[in-house]
């Protein structure tokens, strides 16, 4: 259900993105707008896993440096069916995680100094159960879809916003309702391709917390982890890039009320209590 949501709500964004395209110069205008975008993000997707480490000065270690974490890792890929990613630590004392990588086969996990701290043996393995799920679901080939398309359509709302300020509609357009197309592409029709985009975001981390579930057998332990994550993002904030704050484990930047809305994350009670009913399916409540 996941997948198909998924596949409906980038369908959902194409979709907007033709229409807001015929709207200012036909599907051609459209197609160019998602090249440029794409061509942006494909480039961030290739080289993301050297970007976001380097972002948070995470060092690679191998079995001789920190055997425990690395067998962790080994085993967890060979129960998912992966080729064993690179393993990281980022010298931080926040408790987090993710992972990055074009593809499974170029794929790192990178865990926090905090995390290694602070969760259970079996919290930190289905923690890195969950991040290995986001890199057999392909998740970040799927961010960056979303992201391309999204951009197009906030390219071309921008595009139209200068051109209404030097002039570039003239009386046919005004006369058409020039004025209401305005406000939908230079307002609605982005924060729409945002709240779209977030959406995707939140289902796929649903999908990679049942894809841990499965993996390690034991959905509590990933229920454990995100009470101890949330509670520690609030007592030990993490000095984390906005734009990577989809990437992590649970959302290391702190938001109430209306911020929910624009959340890259579902909240932790949701997602625990999903991982409750796989616990009760699997009888272990």
């Amino acid at each position: 259900m996941n997948s198909l949501r998924t596949a409906f709500l980038l369908g959902l964004l194409t979709v907007l993105l033709i229409l807001i395209g015929d709207m200012i110069g036909g599907q051609q205008g459209a197609f160019l707008f998602f090249l440029i975008a794409l061509g942006m993000n494909m480039l961030t997707y290739w080289f993301s896993d050297r970007i976001v480490l380097a972002m948070y000065g995470a060092q690679e270690v191998s079995r001789g440096d920190a055997p425990e974490l690395y067998s962790m890792v080994e085993g967890v890929a060979m129960r998912a069916g992966m080729p064993v990613p690179r393993v990281y630590i980022i010298p931080t004392r926040s408790p987090n995680a993710f992972a990055t990588g074009r593809s499974p086969s170029h794929a790192a996990v990178a865990v926090t100094e905090g995390i290694l701290r602070t969760l259970s043996k079996d919290e930190l393995e289905a923690v890195i159960a969950h991040e290995i799920s986001h890199i057999k679901n392909r998740d970040i080939l799927v961010a960056t879809i979303a992201a391309s398309i999204a951009g197009a359509i906030t390219m071309i709302a921008n595009w139209m916003r200068w051109a209404a300020i030097f002039g570039g509609f003239g009386r046919d357009d005004e006369d058409r309702g020039g004025a209401l197309s305005l406000l939908f592409l230079a307002i609605i029709a982005p924060i729409a391709a945002l709240l779209i985009q977030l959406a995707i975001s939140r289902g796929r981390e649903y999908m990679a917390d049942e894809g841990s579930a499965r993996i390690t057998r034991r959905p509590l332990s990933l229920a454990n982890a995100l009470m101890k994550l949330e509670a520690a993002a609030y007592n030990i904030p993490m000095n984390a890039n906005p734009a990577t704050s989809h990437m992590f484990t649970v959302n290391p930047l702190r938001g109430g009320g209306i911020a929910t809305l624009f959340s890259t994350h579902p909240s932790t009670e949701s997602r625990i209590e999903r991982l409750r009913k796989m616990a009760r399916e699997m009888g272990q409540i």
